[in-house]
């Protein structure tokens, strides 16, 4: 059994708002992105746009493909293992206006939450899973180490306080290294 004409129109619709909006996120950043620019490079009206994602947070969440390119943990020295997830994260967040924008759109909108939930599922459990000495221990451990980093991630980067804004890389390493560290791998308490 074949698609109907209208399914293959529809999802060629879905394909060409997403790789538009994908462009005009990354030309323009999240904030000056608009549905009728988006719309426009898609070469359709921006009602479309609005029916198959519902708002531009919604098309935001659904385009925005993350990879956090965790190191391979387990490889490394097991009491590095914390300062190097720390070095990673400054180094995969600094100056990258598209996951400021997705903890911006995480923290207003639920196709925001649900994208940024999706990472947690996908890309940090299982770098947990590797490293966490009690398997039953590692989704907690792992949403632990996610509070640390999306509230840097906030507070740096979205909110822009002004100590979060001004520790070095150094600094923030020599802070917030430990602290993964220990909800990685230190005994339960």
């Amino acid at each position: 059994m074949t698609d109907s004409p209208r399914v293959r129109r529809s999802d060629a619709t879905r394909t060409a708002i997403l790789e538009a909006a994908r462009e005009r996120f990354a030309a323009d950043g999240y904030d000056r992105a608009t549905i009728r620019a988006i719309a426009a490079d898609a070469g359709i009206d921006p009602s479309m746009v609005m029916r198959y994602y519902g708002n531009k947070e919604g098309l935001f969440a659904a385009a925005v493909a993350v990879d956090l390119g965790l190191p391979g943990l387990s490889e490394l020295p097991r009491d590095t293992v914390g300062p190097a997830v720390a070095g990673h994260f400054l180094d995969l967040w600094e100056g990258n206006e598209v996951l400021t924008a997705l903890v911006r759109v995480g923290a207003a909108s639920q196709a925001g939450a649900e994208r940024i939930q999706g990472v947690f599922r996908e890309q940090l459990l299982p770098v947990a899973h590797r490293i966490c000495p009690d398997p039953e221990q590692v989704p907690a451990r792992a949403a632990l180490v996610a509070s640390q980093l999306l509230g840097l991630a906030l507070t740096r980067y979205v909110l822009r306080i002004p100590p979060a804004v001004d520790l070095t890389r150094e600094e923030i390493v020599a802070w917030l290294g430990p602290t993964l560290q220990r909800y990685l791998t230190a005994p339960a308490p």
